[in-house]
């Protein structure tokens, strides 16, 4: 006798009474992981040091954890359509904490490189637990769930600096790491106990040669965008990155067209709304990561330059820590918006919030406290932009193919703020004022970076406006055998 097919909805009415826990347990792992993401930050000025090696190699402790993330994201979402979002959630977490293990007993360079490496595959954490949400909730649930687990990639982050900072200032800095080992243990526990595996799968083969042609062309490219200052923007070896990412990733595409059952449905990318969110969440990815590099330097510089405030490391982490909090309070509003208006408008909201924040910062950036108002100004729009983000994907794509789709707009996110650490990057190490004998970021490079920021905001605002309608509240139904048979949209 045939199986009857398993859809979203049917799924979410079976888990429907542990939904709370469910929806907990997955948010806090999305913050561990942010939390691993910005666990170095405190260290970077010492990492030369610490590991025995120049800075511009002990910067690899940062890179390699990009490129891994890129890599991993969109790979581990495809492969959770296929072979359950659970299990490959428990390995993306399996590796986090061995990642951290490594990075915690080495005192050298390879070692941290490889601890990074593996912490970077738990990247697809995020888009993981987004698609499960999709499969386990009920529908009046899923739109305030989805904002929280979105933005909690924000949360983490803005959160973590302080702690980060507190333990790197008063404990060794090994000790960073234990701790990350251990919250991902904690994780791995709760998912255990209370995150079920739902039976939603896509099904088929996995698609190899996309997924090697995808993270080849990813590497050039990331490696090419975070590397090329230090190499040179017009070096030869920047250049053949480059050249190489396009060659490779317009043959990737070429298969992926043509492939059966390929690992990223382009078909499906290039719809309208899902094209033009992706679009938006790179700009939004760049807009929002220029926060994280400017204001703490701005915070930490000296009083002797006539803008800098003069604050500790940890000081300066809890001056940014407050965004975190209120992206945490705006999700359930975003979601309540998105339940009347549709995602659209949140999104719309969330771009215009953002380049107001940013326009704020270029006038005030005198005082602590007005540090403080731009960064929870600033994260307050990365809340709204960031929960629009996965209705506006999910509402566009099969349920079989939520997980792939969510990690490949989570890799959007990652190239812009790749894009950002480039950009602005270069603009601080440029334009630069003397602090007797070291260069430090001036005041007009803070207001290029600031304004960088509000243009890049805007333009994701302009882009916004072209997705399609008033969008859905809620992602479609769309049904799914454990077979992997075909889906059919009901849009």
């Amino acid at each position: 006798m045939a199986q009857a097919p398993h859809t979203a909805e049917t799924t979410a009415d079976t888990h429907a009474p542990r939904s709370g826990p469910v929806v907990a347990v997955l948010a806090f792992g999305g913050i561990v992981v942010a939390l691993m993401q910005t666990l170095v930050v405190p260290l970077v000025p010492d990492l030369p040091e610490l590991l025995h090696s120049s800075a511009s190699d002990a910067s690899w402790a940062i890179t390699a954890t990009l490129l891994a993330g890129a890599v991993a994201t969109p790979v581990l979402g495809r492969l959770g359509d296929m072979y359950g979002k659970r299990r490959m959630l428990l390995i993306s977490l399996g590796l986090l904490v061995a990642g951290s293990v490594v990075c915690a007993l080495s005192d050298s360079l390879a070692p941290m490189i490889v601890g990074r490496t593996l912490q970077g595959f738990s990247s697809g954490v995020i888009p993981l637990g987004i698609s499960i949400m999709r499969d386990e909730l009920p529908a009046e649930r899923l739109g305030s769930a989805m904002a929280l687990m979105s933005s909690s990639l924000g949360v983490g982050g803005a959160l973590g600096l302080p702690g980060a900072a507190a333990l790197a200032e008063h404990a060794d800095w090994h000790v960073l790491f234990w701790v990350s080992a251990a919250a991902g243990v904690l994780v791995i526990a709760l998912v255990l106990a209370v995150v079920p595996e739902s039976p939603v799968r896509g099904g088929g083969r996995f698609d190899l040669v996309g997924a090697v042609g995808l993270s080849a062309g990813l590497l050039c490219l990331l490696l090419a965008i975070s590397k090329g200052a230090d190499w040179g923007w017009t070096s030869a070896v920047t250049d053949g990155l480059f050249s190489a990412a396009a060659v490779i990733l317009l043959l990737w595409g070429r298969w992926e067209l043509r492939v059966g059952q390929p690992l990223v449905d382009l078909r499906t990318t290039a719809r309208r709304q899902v094209l033009l969110t992706n679009l938006v969440s790179i700009v939004i990815g760049f807009a929002m990561y220029g926060m994280s590099l400017a204001l703490p330097q701005l915070l930490q510089l000296p009083e002797a330059t006539g803008y800098g405030l003069g604050q500790s490391m940890m000081t300066a982490g809890l001056c940014l820590g407050p965004s975190g909090l209120v992206m945490m309070a705006v999700s359930p509003v975003s979601a309540r918006i998105t339940a009347t208006w549709g995602p659209k408008f949140s999104l719309l909201i969330g771009s215009a919030v953002i380049a107001v924040g940013y326009l704020l910062a270029i006038a005030l950036m005198s005082e602590v406290w007005q540090i403080v108002l731009v960064s929870c100004v600033i994260g307050a729009g990365i809340g709204f932009a960031y929960a629009s983000m996965p209705a506006l994907i999910m509402s566009a794509v099969p349920v079989s193919e939520t997980g792939a789709a969510n990690g490949l707009n989570t890799l959007m996110r990652a190239i812009g703020t790749s894009t950002s650490s480039a950009v602005v990057g270069v603009v601080l190490a440029h334009m630069t004022t003397r602090l007797g004998p070291l260069a430090a970021p001036s005041e007009n490079g803070f207001r290029t970076a600031f304004a960088m920021g509000a243009g890049g905001a805007l333009l994701a605002l302009a882009i916004a406006t072209m997705v399609p309608g008033k969008g859905a509240g809620r992602p479609a139904v769309v049904g799914a055998t454990h077979s992997g048979s075909r889906d059919v949209a009901s849009r």
